[in-house]
C-alpha cells in the first residue's frame, strides 16, 4: 500500500498572521497552502525534492496569498502536493500520498492532496490549491469537500509555481458554502451574484460518469424537467483530451525542461512519464492544439450565454482504491481529465459541490458557467445543498 502522511510539509507554531490586516472578512479561519505557492521566508517545494533543493526562501508571499491575509485569516501551514503539479491522484512517489479523511482507502486526489486533506480533517477551514487540469476540482470530489476553480486570470497568479500559466488558475476548497462565498466576496468582488439562471445537463458529459455514480447523482438533483441538450454537436467529447494534453504538455516542458535535461531529478515513474512525452510535444502539435482550443472556446461562447449554468458530474465516479493498480489510476485520470479540461480549455469558473456517496466515497456535481460568473454559481449551488 503507498506510504500514507499527513497532509503538512511545515506547520507554523504560531500561525502566521498580519497584525493589522485590511480587513477581518477571514479572521478567525485557517488556511492550508499548497507547497507551489510563495511564502515569504520559506522554499517552494513544488512537491519535488530536487526542485526544493535548487530554490531559496521566496522574499514575498503569492498575492492569492497576500490577499488571505489582509483579509485576517491565519496561515496554519504549507502542504504537500503531487509532483510539480503534474498529476492527479495525489500519490507523491517520492514523499507519499496525504490521507483522504473522507475515504481513508482511497486516494485523495490531486496535485492539491494536502490542502484537501487539511481541510477534510480539520486542520484548516480554507485549503488553497491551484488547478490546472482539475488539482482543486477533483480533491473536492474525493474528500466530500466544496471546491472552486475561479475563472481564469480572476486570482492572481503571482507567486504561483506554474505547470501551464494559460489553464493554472490558484483556487479554494472549503468544507462549507458560507466560508467559500466570503471568498468570493473577496477574490470576485466586482462581479454580481444575481441574475436569472438556466441550468442545463449536458448529456454527452454525464456519459463519462460510471452509471453507479451517475444514478446516486441524478437521484439527489432538484426535481422537475431538465434541458440534457449535449455540449458538442454529435455528443463526441474524445477530442478534448489530446488537445489539452498537448496544450499542457508543451507549455510544462517549456518550463521545466531546461532544468529537468540540468537536474535529472528522480520522478515518480509516472511523473516521469508524462515529462518524457511533453519533451516530445512539436511546436507545430502545439499550434494544433492551440487551434482546436480555440474552436472549442468559441462554442462555449455560444453555448454559455449569460446566466446559462452547466451542470454535471465533477469526476467519472468515486475515488480510486489506494490499491488500484496503474493500468485503473490511468485511465480513470484519461475520463477524469475529459471531463475537467472543459472549464481548462475555456477558462471558465467551476464549482464542485459535495452532494452524495457511491461505495462509501463523497461525489462532487459541478457547476459551471461563462467567465465572470464565479460568484454566480455560489449563489446557484444553494439550490443543491
Amino acid at each position: 500500500m503507498t506510504q500514507s502522511i499527513g497532509p503538512f510539509v511545515e506547520r507554523f507554531e504560531p500561525p502566521i498572521t498580519l497584525a493589522a490586516p485590511v480587513s477581518d472578512r477571514l479572521a478567525g479561519l485557517t488556511v492550508a497552502v499548497k507547497d507551489n505557492f510563495d511564502i515569504k521566508g520559506t522554499v517552494t517545494g513544488g512537491g519535488n525534492p530536487e526542485w526544493a533543493e535548487d530554490q531559496s526562501p521566496a522574499d514575498h508571499n503569492a498575492a492569492a496569498v497576500q490577499t488571505l491575509l489582509d483579509n485576517g485569516a491565519a496561515l496554519v501551514g504549507k502542504v504537500h502536493m503531487d509532483e510539480l503539479a503534474y498529476s492527479l491522484m495525489g500519490m507523491n512517489a517520492r514523499f507519499g500520498t496525504p490521507e483522504n479523511p473522507a475515504a481513508p482507502s482511497r486516494v485523495p486526489g490531486g496535485s492539491s492532496s494536502g490542502s484537501a486533506s487539511a481541510v477534510a480533517s480539520g486542520l484548516a477551514d480554507i485549503g488553497l490549491g491551484s488547478d490546472t487540469g482539475g488539482s482543486v476540482r477533483l480533491p473536492a470530489s474525493f474528500c466530500g469537500l466544496f471546491g472552486w476553480r475561479p475563472t481564469h486570470g480572476l486570482v492572481s497568479g503571482e507567486g504561483l509555481l506554474p505547470l501551464a500559466e494559460s489553464y493554472d488558475v490558484p483556487g479554494f476548497l472549503t468544507r462549507d458554502l458560507e466560508t467559500l462565498s466570503l471568498l468570493g466576496e473577496i477574490f470576485a468582488e466586482e462581479q454580481t451574484a444575481e441574475g436569472d439562471v438556466r441550468l442545463v445537463y449536458p448529456s454527452d458529459v454525464w456519459r463519462l460518469c460510471e452509471d453507479e455514480a451517475a444514478a446516486a447523482l441524478k437521484s439527489a438533483l432538484p426535481k422537475g424537467d431538465r434541458n440534457d441538450s449535449p455540449l458538442l454537436p454529435g455528443g463526441d467529447l474524445k477530442a478534448l483530451l489530446p488537445v489539452f494534453r498537448n496544450h499542457q504538455g508543451y507549455e510544462a516542458w517549456q518550463h521545466f525542461g531546461g532544468w529537468i535535461e540540468k537536474r535529472a531529478p528522480e520522478f515518480g515513474s509516472d511523473v516521469g512519464q508524462r515529462f518524457s512525452i511533453a519533451a516530445k510535444i512539436t511546436p507545430a502539435e502545439f499550434e494544433e492544439a492551440q487551434a482546436r482550443r480555440e474552436a472549442f472556446r468559441t462554442h462555449l461562447k455560444r453555448v454559455l450565454v449569460p446566466g446559462t449554468v452547466m451542470v454535471y458530474p465533477t469526476s467519472p465516479g468515486p475515488a480510486p482504491l489506494l490499491t488500484a493498480g496503474d493500468d485503473i489510476f490511468e485511465t480513470f485520470r484519461s475520463h477524469a481529465l475529459t471531463m475537467l479540461a472543459i472549464a481548462g480549455h475555456g477558462g471558465l469558473p467551476q464549482l464542485s459541490v459535495p452532494l452524495v456517496a457511491s461505495q462509501g466515497s463523497p461525489l462532487g456535481l459541478s457547476l459551471v458557467g461563462a467567465p465572470g460568473s464565479d460568484r454566480l454559481l455560489i449563489e446557484v449551488a444553494k439550490r443543491f445543498i
